[in-house]
């Protein structure tokens, strides 16, 4: 039976490379999902500088050929391979075993599918802890979790073609924000989630993640649970203010440093939200600096804070009648019997005769 070559675009499963059969295997030739335009045969030059150098002068115009044909989706037999290139069937099959071994094509259950030398470069050159050499990964443990991570991220959220550059970013939330599996996965389903599975969206969220002090899966879900309970308070802050329209980021920002520094409930907040019905248009900035100021005098519950505003009343309406007493004081007239008033009057003569000379 004559042996046939098949390349496809995306490989799903993996060949098993011991399931051979004895007689030939159909293969089919196409491109990586490139469009030639002109009918041009394109090699990178990537392929000259890191393995023109290591490959015997029968392999590469294998690799050459294979690509050639790859553009017209054409399926090919051993025997076409060794009439057009003039090589014997023991060459040809020693030569797709380089290739193969070299990762230069890749095995599928349908042939091969010829790998993407630039993609490759890249995912070597910003996957420093996981693309070592095979002996380094299989004595290190973490590596090999680390691939798998990684390969399971690929899978489910890049269907398979997830981008080089990521890789360099996984390594760092990992590493330098000390995330382990659990978080980075719900990092990518949150924003996966929120259709903005985009690099600088998942740094945003990872940086905040890292400022909240996440480390493991029970860290995220008391984070969760305080997210959940500052968004409900912002929507009762709203109602309760009767914005419709809901708040700006910066109202918003306020209610975050309320809840999330000052650890206040809602109980404590809604005292300060009473107290604006007593002035004419109170912004957050008036609200923000009473429920400052309780913070400042170290008042925690909402009992702290009614113990607190009662005895300032009561000291302001002492205030009230000290002054009012006072001010009685300084400005009542005195009042004088007749004996009195005689007496001011003669030496208010005698005074004035003095000073006359009399």
């Amino acid at each position: 039976m004559k042996k046939k070559i098949r390349i496809a675009k995306r490989p799903k499963k993996v060949y098993n490379a011991n399931n051979k059969s004895a007689g030939g295997v159909k293969m089919r030739i196409e491109q990586n999902d490139k469009k030639m335009l002109f009918n041009k045969t394109e090699i990178p030059d990537v392929f000259f500088s890191d393995y023109l150098n290591q490959m015997q002068g029968d392999y590469l115009k294998i690799y050459l050929y294979l690509i050639f044909i790859s553009k017209y989706g054409k399926e090919v037999q051993v025997n076409d391979l060794t009439k057009s290139l003039s090589l014997p069937v023991n060459t040809i099959s020693e030569g797709m075993k380089y290739l193969e071994e070299n990762n230069l094509i890749l095995r599928t259950m349908q042939g091969y599918v010829i790998t993407d030398l630039q993609e490759k470069s890249l995912n070597e050159l910003y996957m420093p802890y996981i693309e070592t050499t095979q002996e380094k990964l299989e004595e290190n443990v973490k590596n090999k979790e680390r691939i798998q991570l990684v390969q399971f991220l690929n899978n489910t959220y890049f269907q398979g073609v997830m981008g080089p550059t990521w890789y360099s970013d996984i390594d760092m939330w990992l590493d330098k924000y000390g995330f382990d599996d659990q978080v980075l996965i719900t990092l990518f389903d949150y924003c996966h989630k929120k259709s903005a599975l985009h690099r600088n969206y998942v740094q945003v969220v990872a940086e905040a993640w890292h400022q909240a002090n996440i480390r493991n899966i029970g860290d995220l879900e008391k984070y969760f649970f305080e997210q959940e309970k500052v968004t409900k308070m912002k929507k009762d802050i709203a109602k309760k203010l009767g914005r419709r329209s809901g708040l700006t980021q910066y109202e918003e920002a306020y209610i975050e440093k309320w809840v999330n520094d000052y650890r206040y409930d809602m109980d404590v907040i809604e005292i300060a939200l009473k107290r604006t019905t007593f002035r004419n248009n109170a912004s957050f900035e008036y609200l923000n600096n009473v429920i400052t100021d309780w913070y400042d005098r170290n008042l925690k519950t909402s009992e702290e804070v009614t113990d607190f505003l009662e005895k300032r009343k009561e000291q302001i309406n002492n205030e009230k009648e000290l002054k009012k007493k006072v001010k009685k004081e300084n400005f009542e007239q005195r009042q004088y019997d007749n004996g009195s008033l005689n007496f001011l009057i003669k030496n208010n003569d005698w005074v004035e005769g003095e000073s006359n000379g009399e």
